[in-house]
């Protein structure tokens, strides 16, 4: 595989097609400022490391496989503090140009539908980056105490009257006779 040159970012972007017949592999760091949905969820700042490998597999189909790993700060759904968690995507996309070639790809790949040109590698990192992300963020300790999560006050039941159900009427009119 041919090398592109690699910089300390990752070159935003680039023709998939060429590169996939070149067998080329971009690495580099992508900052959060350039991935603007991300942003919106994750606090702080983060950088992620990318490497991404154009080529042709077996089949002859242009793929695109690679990863994305940083860590990010967001909210503890319990205390709502920081936590930092890892984040790590393995990419493996189909580089087609149409809806029909994306429905003819292989289960395992997942359809990249490019245009003529240039495509633009962030929104690829992006979109990884944010499927990765966990459903709820919380800190691997107890960060709240558990007498927080009592759901009632403990004396509620001594003090509570037995309540009266709605269907009894009707219990006592079904044991009454007819006339």
């Amino acid at each position: 595989m041919s090398q592109a040159p690699s910089n300390q970012s990752l070159p935003r972007r680039g023709d998939p097609r060429k590169y996939a017949q070149q067998g080329v592999e971009l690495a580099g760091t992508v900052d959060l400022e350039e991935l603007p949905r991300l942003k919106e969820v994750v606090e702080d700042k983060a950088s992620f490391n990318v490497v991404l490998s154009f080529g042709v597999d077996e089949d002859h189909k242009r793929v695109l496989e690679g990863t994305v790993e940083g860590e990010v700060a967001l909210i503890c759904q319990r205390c709502l503090d920081i936590v930092k968690k890892p984040l790590r995507g393995d990419i493996r996309l189909g580089i087609v140009w149409s809806e029909d070639q994306a429905r003819a790809l292989p289960r395992d790949l997942d359809p990249w539908i490019v245009g003529e040109g240039a495509a633009d590698f962030y929104d690829i990192v992006e979109e990884e980056l944010l499927l990765s992300l966990p459903a709820v963020a919380y800190h691997d300790h107890a960060c709240v105490p558990s007498e927080h999560f009592v759901s009632e006050a403990p004396d509620a039941k001594a003090d509570e009257k037995p309540k009266q159900n709605p269907f009894q009427v009707l219990e006592q009119l079904k044991g009454t006779p007819k006339k």
